[in-house]
């Protein structure tokens, strides 16, 4: 397997090995079978959070939302289409802060929309607010 790179599946959590040069071949997960990218953002929860920003060798950027929050739902399809137009390059992730403050708060987000961008388990970047996608999609490539 030449150039392997570590994939997080969205759907079962276990960590996949990929060949680099195979993540626009729609791989699927090992386990469960589901496909490692599916053009929508995974859901993380306070058991996958860390799993998803330290294990997946690929960027991955999460928006920070909570179900109460106006500019959070306008927010979503952007996200989603986004998510689309970059996966394999980039995994695209939700945190519902509301359901996981925990998390929220060690990591200091003080506002919603946020998003940041992690890269081998730290964050590189972030920015708050609501944005397009073809916002969100130059901000993470301005990032990288």
């Amino acid at each position: 397997m030449s150039n392997p790179i570590n994939l997080v599946c969205p759907a079962c959590g276990v960590t996949n090995r990929i060949p680099e040069n195979r993540t626009g071949e729609h791989p699927k997960c090992g386990k469960c079978g589901s496909q490692l990218f599916n053009g929508h953002p995974a859901t993380l929860t306070g058991a996958n959070f860390a799993k998803h920003i330290s294990r997946n060798d690929i960027p991955v950027l999460v928006d920070f939302w909570a179900p109460w929050c106006g500019p959070c739902r306008m927010m979503a399809p952007a996200f989603e289409q986004a998510a689309g137009q970059m996966e394999p390059k980039v995994r695209f992730a939700k945190l519902n802060t509301e359901d996981h403050q925990m998390i929220g708060g060690q990591l200091g987000i003080r506002s919603i929309p946020t998003m940041a961008l992690f890269k081998g388990g730290k964050e590189i970047g972030r920015i708050s607010g609501a944005m397009g996608a073809a916002d969100i999609v130059r901000w993470v490539n301005s990032q990288l």
